[in-house]
């Protein structure tokens, strides 16, 4: 399972940048999607994560309390794909933004992947 992330820049404060992560591989199925973030000096935290309707249930997106109501994450199961929307950005959203999904390849058992990471600089 591969994960590879773009839409990461630079951006001043205020302003929006929409994040998109591809899975590829021989994958059996993904359930959860999300977005992780991780400054310098500080540990990597979840940001915002979707689970799958396809498992069961309802499509349930959580977020952590300080993107709340700024960020939008969304997916397209068809095309493996997994968006962040992220808006009014702060200064304090500078990170490098990783992607991690919980997916089954083909053949193997369920397992985390993570992707390269993608650049988020806000400036003031």
């Amino acid at each position: 399972v591969r994960l590879v992330e773009s839409g990461g820049g630079l951006v001043q404060a205020g302003g929006s940048l929409r994040l998109s992560c591809t899975a590829s591989g021989n994958i059996a199925m993904i359930d959860i999607m999300g977005w992780y973030r991780q400054s310098p000096g500080n540990q990597r935290e979840p940001v915002a994560r979707i689970t799958n309707i396809a498992r069961g249930g309802n499509e349930i997106m959580t977020y952590v309390d300080s993107v709340k109501g700024r960020f939008t994450i969304s997916r397209d199961s068809a095309k493996k794909e997994v968006y962040l929307e992220m808006n009014s950005l702060k200064p304090e959203d500078t990170a490098v933004y990783y992607c991690k999904v919980y997916a089954m390849p083909l053949g193997g058992g369920w397992g985390d992947y993570w992707g390269q990471g993608t650049q988020v600089t806000v400036s003031s």
